[in-house]
Order: structure tokens, then C-alpha cells, then sequence
């Protein structure tokens, strides 16, 4: 990769005052951290960076590794902090354990740091794994939309601490062979995680069948495409969402300020049915993850209660003398809200604590499409 590129994918960040460098000591990472050592370099005046390896302690020789990266960002002039992940690991989901410790401990070091932004070395390949993952698992259109260029850094639920950090892949459209072929050309060393071929985690699984899929012509390039297609498809579809709430009076849809006095959000419910599914499954499951307290709903879990509630309006609307009286009445709680139909309206209210374990909060979020 040329200067003149790498200066492109980095150009937006150039007026920020400081910037984290995820890396790992993995080639993507230390492309990273080289090219842009290399573009602040030619900047002359820009972001400080600072360079954070986590070693998580999973496997020898992770210590001697973040070692590594620390002596090359040494000679590139950059500050390098090493973060341990200390204390027990989980023997079940790991890697789910280990990806939510990163981006905690990454956050402390951009607080700390005083940095908005931490830069991460994903790649179209990622990309492209990433777009396999989330079809295995049955994501809906926003799950295969990937990974975005820039996102909120992925925190724990709570975690709404000033300033809101953000998360910068500036390579996700560039192939992983060229960052290897950059680093190859400069003569530099890094790291190979044998993690990344184990088979007991599904993304080294998926991983393996790359190369067999691509020979089907279903490539990274053609899976990236994908995914920009529907973060296309998926931004115009949360336009009309902020519509259909503009029509039935759903205000700030987007803050805080769109529940009534008692913290219950309501709505004309007919309204609400007669919008098109995905829509109204959109709305229900903003307005839920808004007003609930147990992390982000599931999409299966709100799909089936859209279509209950759904069912409930029809049932009303169909129902002898029609008036409130003959109304169906439906209520479901999901993530943390309840949803009511009564009288023609549909509201969503918190849910008291479950009777069991106080708090529901402390189950933690339930990940829609990641």
C-alpha cells in the first residue's frame, strides 16, 4: 500500500487530537500501526497516536508478542501500552469473553489517552467472515450488513460514560494480502495466532471454507459487497421508521424524550399494523430497547411477538361494535418492556423486575444481529 493511499483511508482523522492503535502484533494490526505512523509522520502537524496491545494470557507466548509490538512502535516513535486481561476465564464462550475484555480495556487506554477513536486493522476478509457468521446465525438485514467504518466502540450495557467513543476500521475495504505484501516489502516481522485456525471457534471454522466458497464464486469481495448493500437497504428502512414514528406521534424517536410522564411509550395501535411489517417490527423493537432494561432484544423473539401483537390489532379492529370495549386485549413482555394493546392503543412501558434473581438488568444484553 502506497502513502498516498494509506494517507487517503486516513485523511478524516487528521484534525483529531489522538488517536488509539489496536494492535495485536498480527499483520493487520501492525500495518496499521506502520502505515500510520507513516502518514502522521508526513502530516507534520496531526493526532498524537498511541499504539495498545491487550494480551489476554490465553497462550504462551502472548506476553512476548506485545513485547514485539511494543520495541517496532519504538522505533516508529509511538507510545505503546500493554493491557492484560487479568483475573478467571470463562471456560465456555471465550472468545465472546475475550473480543468484550478488548474493547473495555481499549476504552480505558482512549480515556486515558484522551482519545475519541481507536483504530482496529479489520479487513475485507473480516469483512467477509463476518457476513458468514451472522447468515449462519440467521441475522436479519442489519446483521448482514457487516461492519461499518465507523461505529460506536462496542461496551458493555451501562457503559454510556462521556466521551462516546467510536470504532475506525480504516482497511475494511482493502484486501488482507496487501497489508501482508506492505509489511513483506518493509522488511517486518509479526505475529501468527494460531487461535485463528482452531477449529473448536465457528469463525476459524468459517474461515476454512473461504477458499472453497470463493472457488463458487462467492468471494470476499462479492461477500463485501453484500454487506454494503444492505447497509444501504438497512439505512433507508430506518428512514421510514423515523417517518412512521413522525405519523403516529412518536417524538425524538432517537433520545430519550419519547415516553409520557410515567415513562410509558403510546401509540395509536392501528396505525402501528398498518405500516409494513418490517417497519412496524423495526418501531416495536427501537421503542422496546428504548423503554426495556435487559439489553437489546432478540430479533426472533421480537419477530414473534410483531406478529402476535399484530395479529391482537386485526382481532380488535375485526371485533363486533368495534369500540373499546370489544378490543382485544394482549400483553407480552420482552427484554425488559412490556407491550400492551388496550383500547385501540399500544404501549410499552418498563417491566417490573422478575421475581427471580431481583433486577432482570443483570442478565446482561442479548445480541440482535451480532
Amino acid at each position: 500500500m502506497t502513502a498516498a493511499e494509506a494517507a487517503t483511508l486516513f485523511a478524516d482523522l487528521a484534525a483529531l487530537p489522538a488517536v488509539v492503535l489496536a494492535v495485536s502484533g498480527g499483520p493487520d494490526s501492525t500495518a496499521l500501526l506502520v502505515l500510520a505512523a507513516r502518514w502522521r509522520a508526513a502530516l507534520g502537524a496531526g493526532p498524537r497516536l498511541v499504539a495498545a496491545t491487550v494480551d489476554h494470557g490465553l497462550r504462551p507466548g502472548s506476553g512476548d508478542e506485545a513485547l514485539a509490538v511494543g520495541r517496532l512502535a519504538g522505533e516508529l516513535g509511538i507510545a505503546h501500552h500493554i493491557l492484560r486481561w487479568t483475573g478467571e476465564k470463562p471456560a465456555a464462550g471465550l472468545q465472546a469473553a475475550a473480543r468484550a475484555a478488548r474493547y473495555r480495556l481499549l476504552a480505558v487506554a482512549a480515556r486515558e489517552a484522551g482519545a475519541r477513536h481507536v483504530l482496529t486493522g479489520h479487513t475485507r476478509d473480516d469483512q467477509a467472515e463476518t457476513v458468514l457468521f451472522r447468515l449462519a446465525r440467521g441475522s436479519g438485514l442489519a446483521g448482514l450488513a457487516g461492519m461499518a467504518r465507523v461505529a460506536p466502540l462496542p461496551l458493555p450495557a451501562g457503559d454510556d460514560r462521556e466521551p462516546a467513543l467510536l470504532l475506525v476500521r480504516p482497511f475494511l475495504d482493502v484486501p488482507k494480502s496487501r497489508l501482508v505484501a506492505t509489511l513483506a516489502a518493509a522488511g517486518i516481522a509479526c505475529a501468527d495466532d494460531p487461535s485463528n485456525r482452531d477449529p473448536r471457534f465457528t469463525r476459524s471454522r468459517l474461515r476454512a471454507l473461504l477458499p472453497g466458497l470463493a472457488a463458487e464464486g462467492l468471494t470476499a469481495p462479492r461477500l463485501a459487497r453484500l454487506a454494503d448493500r444492505m447497509r444501504r437497504a438497512d439505512a433507508a428502512l430506518e428512514a421510514a421508521v423515523e417517518r412512521l414514528a413522525a405519523d403516529l406521534a412518536v417524538a425524538d424517536l432517537a433520545g430519550f424524550g419519547l415516553a409520557g410522564s410515567d415513562g410509558v411509550v403510546r401509540l395509536d395501535a392501528a396505525g402501528w399494523a398498518r405500516a409494513p411489517a418490517e417497519l412496524r417490527l423495526r418501531l416495536l423493537g427501537r421503542l422496546i430497547d428504548r423503554v426495556g432494561h435487559e439489553g437489546p432484544v432478540e430479533l426472533g423473539k421480537l419477530e414473534t411477538v410483531a406478529d402476535a401483537l399484530a395479529a391482537a390489532v386485526v382481532a380488535t379492529a375485526a371485533a363486533v361494535g368495534g369500540g373499546p370495549e370489544s378490543a382485544a386485549r394482549f400483553r407480552r413482555t420482552l427484554a425488559g418492556a412490556t407491550v400492551t394493546l388496550a383500547g385501540g392503543r399500544l404501549s410499552v412501558a418498563p417491566a417490573p423486575p422478575r421475581r427471580s434473581g431481583g433486577n432482570a438488568a443483570s442478565a446482561g444484553p442479548k445480541p440482535t444481529e451480532t
